[in-house]
C-alpha cells in the first residue's frame, strides 16, 4: 500500500520514486478532480483505476483493504504532498486498525509550486525566516483554538493559505491589522499547470483581483514582505568571510555572528 504525493498539477513534477511505484502497482486510486490524468499513463497495462473523487472514506478504505487481501500492491495518489490537507491521517488510522501495512512517498506541495511560479523565496534573510501553512475554518474542519488568522498573523511571518480563496475578502480583513494594507500578497491557482493563474498585489487589492479572475478554489494565497523583498542583506552562508586560504577561518566580519547564517544579536534587523 503506497500513499504517493502526486504533486501540484504538472504531471512531470511527480518524484521518480512516485512514478516508479505507480508503474509497479496493479491498482491505482486517485482523485480525478485534482490528480492530473497524465499521471495515469504510468500505470501498468490492465491496471484497475479507481476515481475516488465522489467516494466516502469508508468506501475508499474498503477498496484498499480488498486489494491488500487479494495480494495486490496499491498506488493511492494524493495531490500535492500527502502530509498537508490530504485526509492521510484518517486513512492510515483505518489501515492500522485493519492491519494493512503502508508507506508514504512525499510529493511537491502546492505552496512550493506557487512560490516557484512567483519566482520568490519565502524565507529571505532579515525579512522573513518563518512560513506558516494554514487554512480557514469550514464546516468539515473547524480551526483549533489559537489557530485563527488574527493570532497567526501577529507573527508577521510569511503566511500561506490553502483552501481559502473563496473567503479571500474576509481573510484580508483579518490580516490587515497585523500586516498592513500595503503588504505584498499573491494568489496562484492551479500552480504548475498549463492553465495556472498568477496574481500579484497587496492586501489592499488582491481580493478584488481574485474575484475579477473568477477564482473560487484550487488556489494558494501567500502573504508577506518576502514576496517583494529587494534591499535585504546577503546571508553569511556564501560570504567570502566564511572561507580563507589553507582552511584558515578568519574572524567574522562586523555584523555577523559566529554561527553561520545568523546576524549578530546587536545588529539592527
Amino acid at each position: 500500500m503506497h500513499f504517493i504525493g502526486a504533486g501540484p498539477g504538472a504531471a512531470d513534477l511527480i518524484t521518480v520514486r512516485g512514478r516508479d511505484l505507480i508503474a509497479a502497482c496493479p491498482v491505482c486510486l486517485y482523485a480525478g478532480s485534482l490528480v492530473p490524468a497524465d499521471l495515469l499513463s504510468h500505470c501498468p497495462p490492465g491496471a484497475r483505476l479507481v476515481d475516488t473523487a465522489r467516494m466516502t472514506l469508508d468506501a475508499i478504505t474498503a477498496e484498499l483493504c480488498a486489494a491488500d487481501a487479494a495480494g495486490q500492491d496499491v498506488a493511492r495518489l494524493h495531490s500535492g504532498d500527502p502530509s498537508l490537507y490530504s485526509a492521510l491521517a484518517e486513512q492510515m488510522r483505518r489501515l492500522d486498525a485493519a492491519g494493512v501495512p503502508y508507506d508514504v512517498t512525499p510529493g511537491v506541495p502546492a505552496f512550493a509550486a506557487a512560490a516557484a511560479s512567483l519566482r520568490r523565496e519565502l524565507t529571505v534573510p532579515g525579512v522573513a525566516q518563518s512560513v506558516v501553512l494554514t487554512r480557514t475554518a469550514v464546516l468539515s474542519s473547524p480551526m483549533p483554538p489559537g489557530e485563527d488568522l488574527a493570532t497567526l498573523g501577529r507573527s508577521r511571518a510569511t503566511l500561506v493559505l490553502h483552501l481559502a480563496v473563496h473567503r479571500i475578502e474576509t481573510l484580508v480583513e483579518e490580516l490587515v491589522p497585523s500586516y498592513g494594507p500595503d503588504c505584498p500578497a499573491a494568489v496562484v491557482a492551479w500552480a504548475s499547470r498549463s492553465d495556472e493563474v498568477v496574481l500579484r498585489g497587496t492586501l489592499a487589492d488582491i481580493a478584488a483581483q481574485s474575484r475579477a479572475a473568477g477564482l473560487t478554489k484550487t488556489a494558494v494565497i501567500i502573504v508577506g514582505r518576502a514576496l517583494a523583498a529587494a534591499g535585504f542583506r546577503d546571508s553569511f552562508l556564501y560570504s567570502p568571510q566564511r572561507f580563507a586560504p589553507d582552511g584558515c577561518q578568519p574572524a567574522p566580519a562586523t555584523g555577523w555572528s559566529s554561527v553561520p547564517g545568523e546576524l549578530d544579536p546587536a545588529e539592527p534587523r
